[in-house]
């Protein structure tokens, strides 16, 4: 009886460990795909790109990460891959709304007015995309490339592609910090989150 219980208990342990053996393994794939998507870029054009805000500085400048975002979008515009940008962010805790402070940085760097739009209403990312969804009849566009950091960027075409939008690519700055690896895990935990709930 004793021996049939060690055993059980064995079999127990090794199922527990290759449980954890294969969440392990399809982390570190998940990651590896996030980043290959997140750096590749297929140098498409798009009708639109939207750029998804992140921390504006107390001071009202953009942070250093955001400012990084919106260069690249600045880059698609002027290489003509894009035709327009919306500016996608919400209020920030510092007080300033992310999207005005995005396109007043734009159109300082000479960007026409006309071609800069604005969501401030883009809390999170699945906002951001819903709001851009809303915006396509008014926009008539058919493509976007959605620009952000590049670990997020396969979340971001998920939603997209979960609410029924297939043309949608993604343009990352070259631009990384230390807490990139918690950015990573944390959009692990978000992607599969956004996609089953």
């Amino acid at each position: 009886m004793e021996k049939i219980k060690k055993n059980r208990m064995k079999n127990k342990a090794k199922r527990i460990k290759l449980g954890i053996g294969l969440f392990v393994l399809w982390f570190l794939i998940h990651i590896a795909y996030t980043c290959k998507d997140g750096l590749s870029d297929k140098m498409q054009k798009a009708d639109i790109a939207v750029i998804l805000a992140n921390k504006v500085n107390e001071d009202g400048t953009l942070s250093a990460g955001l400012e990084n975002r919106v260069n690249c979008g600045l880059a698609l515009y002027q290489s003509g891959r894009v035709k327009k940008l919306v500016m996608s962010g919400a209020f920030g805790k510092e007080g300033y709304y992310e999207g005005t402070k995005m396109k007043e940085y734009l159109v300082q760097k000479g960007v026409p007015d006309s071609v800069i739009l604005v969501d401030n209403h883009g809390d999170n990312t699945r906002l951001t995309v819903k709001n851009m969804l809303h915006l396509r009849d008014s926009l008539h566009f058919t493509s976007i490339i959605a620009v952000s950091q590049y670990y997020h960027l396969t979340r971001t075409k998920m939603l997209f592609h979960q609410n029924g939008f297939e043309a949608v690519s993604g343009a990352s700055p070259r631009y990384f910090q230390w807490r990139d690896s918690y950015a990573l895990f944390r959009e692990f935990v978000a992607y599969y989150w956004e996609l089953f709930f």
